[in-house]
């Protein structure tokens, strides 16, 4: 045991409160460690829309104390159902209201991005949080972490925690692994108010897609995702996938139109296409990932969601995976008291089987995708099952 860690919590810098980051100040805290967050952008806020958080999700919101409060803003779909791109038939409906928590021990549970984001920047309570903070690197010094910062300033702490994103400036620093890699998808996100959504479809009409659905269309040139948010489920959210080498804007998110999302989806349902005639506001994002890295931690800096293991959207695991990693990082930190380096070298041997999977995965749902005849969907069982709270997630997929 080190002599400041004898006398003192451990003290953990955390480079960026998106959710990642959040979560990990939050799991931190339970167990009695010292946080302090910092943050480029200069107002807090999430962008993007919609979001998917499984049953893994779940259980470390669970265990965090947010269940309750999570469930109050958050909807629980009632099915899983697919849809042809062109007539609208119905390729395959799934439950998920039905069965999830008692297979998976937990719900299935759709919600905005915002009301995730403001559900865990209010469970971090008094933890300092500095906004207009550009972290430019991190170094371990005579056993201190250090997080530097445009304009000269410095954080010191025993662990660097960089939450900072697919263009990680820790990453860079550590494994400079160069450009992320365009995925060849890029995405309109949406949403619609639910009474403008369609409630049968197809042929005359015979798919019914009652409120409360989660339900996707598979095409040639890419595909459509929806699915309700807001504690009542009253608003859709809507994830417009498609396939094109023609992405080149350096920027996260690009403000777009309904026009251009109709167009791009001509010869698609009508049913599909109507309901885009009802978007107000409409943002087109490049979809980007990484290779697995090898490793995440040097000295006492580490990585932490996207900064980690960025991924495709394709499975929906990009936000549960940095809930979990900010979970098991806390519990390695505790479990090893006053020996950082050792937790945080065991952080990644822990959470890279699961992560790599996610990754991989991701692509290869991709690639399924854009196939003529799309086989069926990748299995989360494994995923889903396993838990990180009970110290599960090392577990192999089957």
């Amino acid at each position: 045991m080190t002599q400041s860690s004898a006398k003192r919590p451990l003290r953990a810098i955390i480079v960026g409160a998106g959710i990642g980051g959040l979560a990990a100040a939050i799991a931190l805290r339970q167990r009695g460690f010292e946080v302090e967050i910092f943050e480029r952008s200069a107002k807090l806020e999430e962008a993007g829309a919609g979001l998917q958080i499984g049953p893994n999700g779940v259980k470390v919101l669970r265990a965090l104390g947010l269940e309750d409060e999570l469930m109050r803003n958050a909807f629980e779909p009632l099915s899983i159902m697919s849809v042809t791109w062109d007539e609208g038939r119905l390729r395959f409906r799934q439950p998920l209201k039905a069965m999830t928590r008692e297979k998976y021990g937990a719900p299935y549970l759709s919600a905005h991005r915002i009301d995730l984001h403001n559900m865990l920047r209010g469970a971090i309570g008094d933890t300092p949080l500095t906004l207009g903070a550009n972290c430019v690197g991190a170094d371990t010094v005579n056993g201190t972490a250090v997080a530097r910062f445009a304009g000269g300033a410095t954080a010191e702490g025993d662990i660097v925690i960089g939450a900072d994103g697919i263009r990680s400036a820790i990453r860079a620093q550590y494994f400079g692994d160069g450009h992320p890699l365009f995925t060849e998808m890029m995405a309109w996100r949406a949403i619609v108010p639910m009474d403008c959504v369609p409630t049968r479809i197809g042929p005359g009409g015979e798919v019914a897609v009652p409120h409360g659905e989660y339900f996707g269309w598979i095409g040639p040139n890419g595909h459509v995702i929806c699915y309700p948010i807001g504690a009542k489920g009253d608003k859709l959210n809507i994830f417009g996938g498609h396939v094109t080498d023609q992405w080149v804007e350096e920027s996260w998110s690009v403000p777009s139109s309904r026009e251009e999302l109709i167009a791009a989806k001509t010869g698609w349902n009508e049913a599909l296409l109507e309901m885009f005639r009802h978007v107000e506001h409409v943002y087109k994002w490049g979809i980007y990932d990484r290779d697995p890295l090898p490793q995440w931690t040097r000295g006492r800096v580490t990585l932490l969601g996207d900064a980690a293991h960025p991924t495709m959207p394709t499975l929906a695991q990009g936000a549960n995976m940095a809930i979990e990693d900010g979970y098991v990082l806390a519990r390695l930190l505790a479990r090893h008291t006053g020996d950082v380096e050792t937790a945080l070298l065991a952080y990644p041997v822990e959470r890279k089987p699961r992560t790599d999977w996610v990754t991989l995965k991701s692509r290869e749902q991709f690639a399924n995708n854009r196939k003529d005849s799309p086989p069926p969907f990748v299995d989360r069982t494994w995923l889903f099952v396993n838990d990180v709270v009970n110290g599960q997630e090392a577990l192999q997929p089957v």
